[in-house]
């Protein structure tokens, strides 16, 4: 059983880190074919071990998926805020140390997760009865608190518009004939976009700084704003649905303050880390307290085993732990090898390399319908930032569908 336990856990790095580095494949995919054969995996193995395997999956996926996101800008849904602080430092030669902020925030929230934990568990029950009646209501506020935080007027108007026009398209999409209708949706919204803006600037990458990890340092009065940030707004994301570890790093920027210093973006990043950890284990934990499922991995778990015990829960704990201090390592070493190389090749052969991958992965899982939703949703991303306003509103692809359906 231990060497069961073991390989398990190795198996599930190793799929965590490719998932994480190669852009359009999420967990949720692996979690479905994963649930597709698992008749015959159970003749092999126990429930507990494939539950092992999905964990450390999961949390090996939050740390490495950075590494894509801030060095090629093709993010998926849980990182997107981090294109535009991560491309700041890639084009100023730091890409490495914008990484490395975000496995600090993803390795000091290992902490903030064993505090929750017990929190989830015994309080969750008794609050989540009365959100759950006014959850549309919770939706629609903070929907309208995150377009409120563009500064200018026309720009406020822009980010409905925009925020309208990705719900009406994710409502479309989900409602098709689709089997993955996330994957064109979100790679188009926030992935192929990105890209096409780095082709068409003809983006210039230049040779990146590489420091050890001792002179990569933020103080501990950024580490405490940051840390109270995650700490805020991270549990909601757990069992609210439609919001995300992108909204919840937005709400959570208000607490680091509104100028974009420097140091700001090292706070974000840290911020941005953490979260995106924080919400994929407290998922976890919100299926054994309140029965919801907010993520694929959390699904698949659910179905492995059924009835949750505490002590399974516990067991997962452990896996979370080990499985996140492994994937900090393994994403430090694989950050440092990207950032000594990416500088020697075309930062547009690229950008065009990983488009033609994102399509062909698009058609493979969802035909031709999924790329039609790809172009659209890839062409409403560009005129997002075109007009200069936060990618984030168009996550009114998830959150508006989510607040029709409990609105009606």
């Amino acid at each position: 059983m231990l060497l069961q336990i073991i390989l398990a856990l190795i198996c599930g790095v190793s799929a965590g880190t490719l998932t994480g580095l190669i852009p359009g494949i999420h967990i949720n995919l692996i979690t479905i074919i994963l649930l597709g054969f698992s008749a015959t995996l159970l003749n092999l193995t126990s429930p507990l071990t494939l539950v092992i395997f999905i964990t450390s999956m999961a949390i090996t996926h939050t740390f490495v998926d950075y590494i894509p996101s801030i060095f090629l800008g093709a993010p998926d849904d849980d990182t997107i805020l981090s294109i535009l602080p991560g491309h700041q430092l890639l084009l100023k030669g730091r890409a490495y140390y914008a990484v490395v902020f975000t496995l600090y925030g993803s390795i000091f929230s290992l902490i903030i997760i064993l505090i929750f934990t017990p929190i989830f568990i015994y309080l969750l029950p008794i609050i989540y009865p009365y959100v759950q009646k006014i959850m549309w209501i919770i939706l629609i506020l903070a929907s309208l608190y995150l377009i409120s935080t563009e500064k200018e007027a026309n720009k406020k108007l822009w980010a409905l518009i925009i925020f309208l026009l990705a719900g009406f398209l994710g409502i479309a999409s989900l409602n098709l004939n689709i089997k993955e209708p996330l994957l064109p949706l979100l790679t188009g919204l926030f992935g192929a976009s990105n890209l096409v803006i780095s082709i068409k600037q003809k983006t210039k990458i230049p040779k990146q700084k590489i420091a050890r990890l001792k002179k990569i340092r933020l103080r501990k009065k950024s580490i405490a704003k940051a840390s109270l940030a995650a700490i805020i707004a991270a549990p909601f994301t757990a069992f609210l649905p439609g919001l995300g570890a992108s909204q919840a790093a937005l709400i959570g920027r208000e607490v680091l303050g509104e100028e974009q210093t420097q140091t700001d973006s090292r706070e974000f990043l840290f911020l941005l880390g953490a979260i995106n950890t924080i919400v994929m284990a407290l998922s976890f934990i919100a299926l054994y307290s309140i029965q919801r499922t907010r993520t694929g991995a959390a699904v698949a778990i659910s179905q492995l085993l059924p009835n949750l015990t505490i002590q399974n829960i516990i067991f997962i704990i452990i896996i979370i732990i080990i499985s996140g201090i492994l994937a900090f390592f393994i994403s430090i070493f694989l950050s440092k090898l990207i950032a000594k190389n990416i500088h020697k090749i075309k930062y547009s052969k690229i950008s065009i390399t990983i488009i033609i991958i994102l399509m062909a992965l698009t058609i493979y899982f969802t035909g031709i319908l999924g790329l039609l939703v790809f172009l659209v949703a890839t062409s409403l991303g560009i005129s997002t930032i075109l007009l200069g306003i936060k990618r984030m509103h168009l996550m009114g692809c998830l959150l508006v569908p989510t607040i029709f359906f409990y609105l009606l």
